[in-house]
């Protein structure tokens, strides 16, 4: 079987189970479809260990994955307790494309469906990990960066003329699994660095990682905890990168 047809089986059991009212109440379709993509086995799903609940726990391997599309910040408890027995691996979902579809409130009619401009990469799972400062290294922690296209779908009932500032967001159905990327050692991360001079500066770095400010300089505190890249020096204000991997 096909990534692509794994997926598309995952996403159907998904959409089964949630229509059943199983699982987290606050448990969305890409979350519940990575979760079956990852693990076809239900009796892994939801298993609580100690004081917490384990998204899938693998029992055969002792690991345990937890899925997370934002706020890593919030898992630091529970992964202080996971980590102190088992291997974990922290999965985070990153949109590459995204194809909204505007929904008319009062009739369900698909209005449009378009591209989004923005593209996002694995590098985008950095500003989340730069949340978890004390837990990166940890020889029992691992993350992994699940690459994919999804579409959107948004109601038409925001507060400005066009109806889109402020609407709401209904479902993402996924549509395709693009990467997988692992992050761990040292390596894994400096194979996320875009290419770039042999010493460079944050600002260089945002552009070719197509990154904000914000989210370049928590990237480069995440880099520089694995080891990938140190300081050099400064040019004017500006601090200067290179490779240390």
């Amino acid at each position: 079987m096909t990534q692509q047809e794994q997926l598309l089986l995952a996403a159907e059991r998904a959409r089964k189970r949630l229509r059943q009212g199983i699982g987290t109440q606050s448990e969305r379709l890409v979350h519940s479809t990575l979760k079956y993509f990852l693990e076809p086995d239900e009796s892994c799903h939801e298993v609580k260990i100690g004081s917490y609940v384990a998204d899938i726990f693998q029992r055969d391997c002792g690991r345990i994955i937890e899925i997370q599309t934002r706020g890593f910040d919030r898992l630091r408890s529970k992964l202080e307790s996971f980590l102190e027995e088992y291997q974990v691996t922290v999965v985070h979902p990153v949109i590459r494309e995204k194809y909204l579809c505007w929904v008319n409130p009062d009739t369900g009619e698909i209005i449009s469906r378009r591209r989004s401009p923005r593209k996002g990469s694995a590098v985008d799972i950095l500003p989340e990990i730069y949340c978890l400062p004390k837990l990166q290294n940890h020889p029992n922690l691992s993350f992994m960066a699940f690459v994919l296209d999804v579409e959107e779908y948004r109601m038409l009932d925001g507060w400005d003329q066009k109806k889109k500032r402020g609407s709401h967001r209904m479902e993402r159905l996924p549509l395709a699994v693009n990467e997988l990327v692992s992050l761990k050692k040292t390596e894994d991360y400096a194979a996320l660095l875009p290419e770039l001079p042999a010493e460079f500066t944050r600002k260089e770095l945002a552009q070719a990682a197509r990154l904000s400010a914000g989210a370049t300089s928590r990237a480069v505190r995440v880099w520089e905890r694995a080891g990938a890249i140190c300081q050099c020096g400064k040019r004017g204000r500006q601090y200067i990168y290179q490779r240390e991997a």
